[in-house]
């Protein structure tokens, strides 16, 4: 078994047909991937639809600058530049844009089988990682911010709170709030088990005068590449 391309003769021309099938081909993929990507957790609608059109687009594109190469150079460079003046988005929605275009870039050279075949087994993988617990982080660590006066020595003035109620603790910012008359400290913590989240708030909020403390859970997908 093989994966053959169904472009006959590509640099004498596209047939309509050809090219009709190409692109329905890397429609109903990309909608394939939209939903895979929809179903694996939060999702915004603008990213959905970009998903679903993007195998079409870089079908069109490899079609066109197929055996140019002044041509394909300058699209190189077009995608470089959409790049590098786009937000960087999470690491699980570069990775299906990756997903999104190697999926065009087979269906625009005519591997219609392969690109059909590669879809369905990236699909089920990425939705079966997505739905289980691997790369997860066990410790359950949480992120705590502190808000402080500016006169408070923010150096080990929590230590003592941290180890009744924490089992290991790391100070990872530090940021001037309040035209700078205060300090945010952000924590990266792991409480002991069988602890009272808020018998450990009520120390802090002793301690740094009741202004503000936020606890919330580390928020997983937000890795960048």
């Amino acid at each position: 078994m093989s994966f053959e391309s169904i472009l006959t003769n590509v640099t004498s021309g596209l047939t309509v047909e050809e090219a009709l099938i190409c692109t329905i081909v890397s429609v109903l993929l990309g909608f394939v991937i939209a939903i895979t990507y929809m179903a694996s957790g939060s999702y915004t609608k603008n990213f959905a639809i970009t998903l679903v059109l993007l195998p079409a687009l870089v079908q069109i594109v490899i079609m066109m600058v197929n055996g140019n190469l002044g041509t394909s150079v300058a699209v190189l460079g077009t995608f470089s530049l959409v790049r590098f003046r786009s937000v960087p988005g999470s690491s699980k929605e570069i990775s299906n844009i990756f997903f999104a275009m190697a999926v065009g870039l087979a269906t625009g050279m005519g591997f219609l089988s392969f690109a059909v075949f590669i879809t369905i087994l990236l699909a089920i993988t990425f939705f079966v990682l997505s739905k289980t617990k691997f790369g997860e982080d066990r410790k359950q660590k949480k992120i705590l911010k502190i808000t402080i006066p500016e006169n408070l020595e923010y150096e080990g003035v929590f230590s003592d709170i941290f180890e009744t109620f924490t089992t290991n603790h790391e100070l990872e910012k530090i940021k001037s709030t309040n035209l700078g008359s205060m300090f945010e400290l952000s924590y990266q913590i792991q409480l002991k088990k069988e602890i009272k989240e808020k018998e450990m708030l009520d120390a802090i909020r002793c301690r740094n005068g009741n202004l503000t403390v936020l606890l919330s859970k580390k928020v997983a997908g937000e890795e960048q590449l």
